[in-house]
């Protein structure tokens, strides 16, 4: 069995704090260390339920390079470093047979969430997927649809949970943390968190031949991101197949059956807008 780890870090317990998650913060030492526990608590859940398999682990917060490759559980590889193609989801092919996104969060225009934001927060408003609003998941989805993946397990806030089961109502969820408000949060103790983030993955892998775990989008399927300013839409107009609303000039419109080129087309405007408010 091959397993694939996509960790962020905003819904991991204990973090309620830009500083805690950014390489640069007054207190990412000890935001590391609990991304690492609730990262390594995952990968013992999935070696309980099947001891051999391979573990991939992409580091999918910031500029990627979050954990001590020689701390973390299992000889999981390890993608890590910025710049990756398909970002969150690189190293995601069809030979997986299950995905487990683990410390995921909200998305800004939804409801309120802890750190809610979908990619980056100085630069998308809003993304909506067929119509819905959509969080990083929902975009990351469109990559194991094209796939044929199932995404087994999310793990984070309550708001986090929610929105996963809307996209993918048999996916285990584990919650570690209430959102009080975009920048609070009331959360388990980390060593209760990773066990109960242990337990999920656990059960996540041994249920996955009885669940519909496959994402479900629309076809054609339609990608709407509005961007905090009309210029960041214009510059995203340089990628085919992308279209301005005339009446919304901040919303970018792509539209295709391919889901693949869609969300690689996201990525692309990912990295257009960064030079505008970096």
């Amino acid at each position: 069995m091959r397993v694939y780890i996509s960790i962020d870090a905003e819904g991991v317990a204990g973090i309620s704090d830009w500083e805690q998650i950014r390489t640069t913060g007054d207190d990412y030492a000890l935001g590391r260390r609990l991304l690492l526990g609730e990262l390594n608590a995952v990968i013992d859940g999935v070696l309980e339920a099947a001891p051999d398999a391979a573990i991939t682990v992409n580091d999918a917060h910031a500029t990627m390079r979050n954990y001590p490759p020689d701390e973390i559980h299992g000889d999981a590889r390890l993608i890590a470093g910025r710049h990756k193609p398909l970002y969150m989801m690189e190293g995601l092919d069809s030979s997986f047979d299950a995905i487990l996104c683990v410390g995921y969060h909200g998305a800004i225009s939804a409801h309120p969430a802890i750190l809610s934001h979908t990619y980056n927060p100085r630069a998308i408003w809003e993304v909506r997927v067929d119509g819905r609003p959509a969080g990083e998941l929902g975009l990351n989805g469109l990559v194991a649809a094209h796939y044929g993946v199932p995404v087994a397990l999310i793990t984070g806030d309550a708001a986090t949970a929610e929105d996963a089961q809307a996209l993918i109502p048999e996916i285990e969820t584990v919650v570690v943390k209430a959102s009080v408000s975009r920048f609070a949060a009331d959360s388990l103790h980390p060593r209760v968190a990773r066990e109960l983030v242990q337990a999920g993955a656990q059960r996540a892998i041994a249920a996955l031949p009885a669940r519909q775990l496959v994402p479900v989008y629309a076809t054609p399927t339609t990608v709407e991101v509005t961007f905090m300013t009309a210029d960041m839409a214009a510059a995203c107009l340089a990628i085919r197949d992308c279209a301005v609303y005339p009446d919304q000039p901040r919303t970018v419109r792509c539209v295709g059956t391919d889901r693949l080129a869609i969300f690689r087309s996201f990525v692309a405007m990912i990295a257009i807008t960064r030079s505008l408010v970096e």
